[in-house]
């Protein structure tokens, strides 16, 4: 990897913070979906303690994160949950650590289904309150299946409105949404961050819900910022020629390149970066602290 020329500054801090509702976040945070395809759960222990070594003090699950099968679709033996791999390696939790976690799927058997009725919700955010070690949720992102015209988030939202009222759930969030979704569910109870599937060449749509949360003092926390359309598969390594020559220009990595637009998009925009792998992690970390220019931003579009 090359060396970079960016400060010698731990990468969380570099990239400064973001208010999560009533609590207050590194900007460079880490995603779980990853750790589970590694049958060996100390390399997924190794890599959550080190994150939090880092600076990382937000961390992006689900209970619908497992192998084999899940959202990855890979592994043999038993099941892994991420959820379970954060609770082995950093329960007891440190008090500045945030952990965000989704429901609206459901994995039974290594298959994923949609469940978002009221029951089922409940029943998701019991799992993920056992499978954690927690007596309560710090934020709960209702991930949604877009269908225009049939997709109101109004039902579930309020579902877990009513689980934030009764002391289960801190904070609440979208996944997967549009504007309106966000009006709708604002008009219901608070919403402190929207997540959705974002990166430089992939979902620009979103481009407009990007600038939307961040008039609205809510964060924006894409994910797949290094897949792209890859998503699920991994990193991407087609990259621009734009992309390379910004690289080449902070002796830094195509992949750190991508990570530092996602959070020149605007001071609300977190990044969870996900992986098994301790040293991608630090570089992952490291790249919150590349300063990219106005020219550099025009040049990747």
């Amino acid at each position: 990897m090359p060396t970079n020329t960016f400060p010698n500054e731990t990468g969380t801090a570099a990239a400064g913070t973001w208010r999560l509702g009533d609590r207050t976040v590194h900007r460079m945070g880490f995603g779980s979906m990853r750790l589970t395809a590694d049958p060996d759960p100390a390399t997924a222990i190794r890599v959550l303690r080190r994150a939090v070594e880092l600076g990382v003090d937000h961390i992006d699950t689900a209970a619908f994160y497992v192998s084999p099968g899940g959202t990855l679709g890979v592994g043999t033996g038993p099941a892994r949950y991420a959820t379970e791999l954060i609770r082995a390696a950093l329960a007891p939790y440190p008090a500045e650590l945030v952990i965000a976690t989704k429901v609206g799927f459901a994995a039974a058997d290594g298959e994923l289904s949609e469940a978002n009725g009221p029951e089922q919700l409940r029943a998701q955010v019991d799992e993920n309150l056992r499978r954690l070690g927690r007596d309560h949720l710090d934020l709960v992102n209702l991930r949604i299946v877009k269908r225009a015209g049939r997709d109101s988030v109004a039902e579930s939202f309020g579902t877990l409105a009513e689980l934030r009222a009764a002391g289960k759930i801190r904070q609440l969030g979208l996944s997967n949404v549009r504007v309106d979704h966000l009006d709708e569910a604002q008009r219901i109870a608070p919403v402190v961050c929207v997540q959705n599937s974002y990166s430089l060449d992939h979902n620009r749509t979103d481009d407009e819900l990007v600038r939307v949360c961040g008039e609205r003092g809510i964060a924006y926390v894409p994910f797949f910022s290094l897949a792209g359309s890859r998503r699920e598969s991994g990193a991407s390594h087609d990259h621009s020629d734009a992309v390379h020559a910004v690289a080449r220009a902070h002796r830094a990595t195509p992949q750190q390149v991508r990570l530092a637009w996602a959070l020149h998009q605007g001071p609300h925009v977190l990044a969870i970066p996900g992986t098994g792998n301790v040293d991608h992690l630090a570089a992952n970390v490291a790249a919150g602290a590349i300063r990219l220019t106005a020219s550099e931003l025009a040049t990747l579009g």
